[in-house]
């Protein structure tokens, strides 16, 4: 994996948040959701984001195509500040980047039938297509994951969760795109349906190329789809390996509690196991912690950890970890 198809440099996504009374003069306070991300994203990769609901992976994920207003930093694209760009040329950008939401039946429009939800990405970026070639397309790419075609006027209401992420992977499907995030989108669906999602989403990867972006809160999932893993803690990353290193080598104590937590097959080795438990909540992006935002749960912090920030540092060549203390425990 050595084409990069997408930098993400130092990115940064706060909001300004106000109290219910204050005045319209007054300035908010930053709350900090996504706090100096650095990455690199490869062609036909699956990058899984992982963390603690609040932590920013969907943020994250989002300001990646400019769905939000980025702070600071980049996203180079193909070469191409993503940032700089203009409304109408990030427009035309959207062929090539698109999104699959979490909640299936929300993120499709109740008032069109599933062949016009498909084909309105057509119709908006290649208006020159004819309509025999539009339906074309849009049974063609409804074979691909799974839709019979007697289904195509039919609306959202009448399919399950897991037929309407279906159409959703279809519609972000249909133009081709290079890079596609995956913002939970098998959070809402049955365990059963999970896997079929997931294993059409690796068949659909293979045959067309995808580099994915896969968020979700379910370790296993990520294992079983992704090629590296980003941890994310309170905006800020705090481990980037490839899987394999990253749930048989964890670096960062946050992880370690993650994976702990993870179920095991084995009846005995899940008894025996032993779970981390984190201390305290996570506190919140209003007011983090200084130093280390992981610092107030840790059980590992040194009095250093409440000054200095820690940035990711190489463990091997395809291993990094955010720790003050990185290498000194091993529990």
């Amino acid at each position: 994996m050595n084409n990069v198809i997408m930098e993400v440099n130092n990115l940064k996504v706060h909001f300004n948040i106000k109290s219910e009374n204050a005045w319209p003069w007054e300035k908010g306070r930053p709350l900090k959701a996504v706090d100096g991300v650095s990455l690199k994203i490869y062609a036909g990769e699956t990058l899984g984001v992982v963390g603690e609901s609040g932590c920013g992976k969907s943020t994250f994920a989002r300001a990646l195509l400019r769905l939000l207003p980025i702070t600071e930093g980049n996203v180079v694209w193909l070469g191409q500040d993503l940032v700089s760009l203009s409304k109408d040329q990030m427009r035309d950008k959207r062929q090539e980047l698109q999104m699959i939401f979490q909640d299936p039946l929300a993120s499709l429009n109740p008032r069109m039938t599933v062949g016009n939800i498909i084909a309105e990405p057509l119709r908006t970026f290649k208006p020159d297509l004819s309509d025999e070639q539009v339906k074309a397309k849009v049974r063609g790419i409804m074979d691909r994951v799974g839709l019979l075609p007697n289904v195509i006027n039919r609306y959202p209401h009448e399919f399950s969760g897991g037929q309407c992420q279906r159409i959703g992977i279809a519609r972000a499907l249909i133009l081709e795109p290079k890079l596609v995030v995956c913002d939970e989108p098998v959070s809402a669906l049955d365990v059963s349906i999970q896997a079929q999602v997931v294993n059409l989403l690796k068949e659909l990867q293979k045959e067309m190329g995808l580099a994915l972006v896969f968020i979700a809160h379910d370790l296993s999932i990520v294992k079983h789809i992704s090629d590296r893993v980003l941890v994310m803690y309170l905006g800020n990353a705090v481990e980037l390996a490839d899987k394999r290193s990253l749930y048989d080598s964890p670096q960062h104590p946050y992880t370690k509690a993650l994976l702990s937590a993870v179920p095991v097959p084995d009846p005995e080795v899940e008894r025996n196991k032993t779970i981390q438990l984190l201390a305290g909540d996570l506190p919140s992006p209003i007011n983090p912690p200084s130093g280390c935002v992981f610092r107030t749960r840790c059980p590992h912090a040194i009095e250093s950890c409440a000054s200095t920030r820690p940035r990711l540092q190489t463990v091997s060549q395809t291993h990094e970890a955010s720790c003050l203390r990185l290498g000194e425990f091993t529990d």
